[in-house]
């Protein structure tokens, strides 16, 4: 399988959606490290980092917070430039509300 072509990095961190032997050996061959916990049915688990596993879950969390901001998650701006101002504004409120 040909995988489209992927930014550089030193580490992926995926779900378990992503945990295929053919997806760790193309990540390998590009060295890249990769943080994927293993799927229940795996006969053989891989190893992979707890630790680094949570920085993708407050990523996660962060996203789903803005997403609860209906001109964020539909995209109503047409300009990038307002799109990025509107995500500015509802992080900071955000986090002001989480203070």
């Amino acid at each position: 399988m040909i995988y489209p072509a992927m930014p550089n990095a030193n580490v992926l961190i995926g779900d378990t959606g992503y945990d295929s032997d053919e997806f760790r050996d193309a990540l390998k061959a590009r060295n890249v490290r990769v943080c994927i916990p293993p799927r229940s049915n795996r006969s053989a688990p891989s190893v992979y980092s707890k630790t680094l596993y949570k920085k993708r879950h407050k990523i996660e969390n962060m996203f789903a917070k803005l997403k609860d901001w209906r001109r964020i998650a539909t995209r109503y701006d047409r300009c990038a430039h307002t799109f990025m101002s509107s995500i500015c504004i509802a992080a900071t409120v955000i986090f002001w509300i989480n203070q």
